[in-house]
C-alpha cells in the first residue's frame, strides 16, 4: 500500500531555515499531486505548500519569498524548504497525496503521512 513517511523536523530558532520531507512508497510517487499541511494541536489542519506536475506549485501566502517546494520524482521525495522561520511556523508539518487532479482540487487526499513535529523558538 501507499505510504508516506515525513522527516526534517525538530527544534529550531527564529531565522533558521528548515527542510522538510515526505518519501513515498508503494505508489507511482510521478503521477500523485503532492501537498503539506501544517496543524496544531486542538486546530484544524492548514494548507502549507503544494506541487504537483500537472498544476504546478502553490505556497500559503505566509510562506511566499521565503519557501520553495520541490520534489525527485526518480527518489519519490517531496521537499519543503522554509527559510527564515518564526515562531508561527511551529506545528505538525503533514504530506498528502491525491491520486487524481479532482481529488487534489478538492483536498480529498487519498494518502496521509502521520507527520513531522517543527518547534521553533524566539
Amino acid at each position: 500500500q501507499v505510504r508516506l513517511v515525513e522527516s526534517g523536523g525538530g527544534l529550531v530558532h527564529t531565522g533558521d531555515s528548515l527542510s522538510l520531507s515526505c518519501v513515498v512508497s508503494g505508489g507511482t510517487f510521478s503521477t500523485l499531486h503532492m501537498s503539506w499541511f501544517r496543524r496544531i494541536p486542538g486546530n484544524e489542519r492548514d494548507f502549507v505548500a503544494t506541487i504537483s506536475n500537472d498544476y504546478g506549485t502553490r505556497l500559503a501566502d505566509g510562506l511566499v519569498g521565503r519557501s520553495t517546494i520541490s520534489r525527485d520524482n526518480a527518489k519519490s521525495t517531496m521537499v519543503l524548504r522554509i527559510n527564515d522561520v518564526s515562531p508561527e511556523d511551529t506545528g505538525v508539518y503533514s504530506c498528502a497525496a491525491a491520486t487524481t487532479l479532482e481529488k487534489y482540487f478538492t483536498r480529498q487526499y487519498d494518502y496521509w503521512g502521520q507527520g513531522t513535529q517543527v518547534a521553533v523558538s524566539s
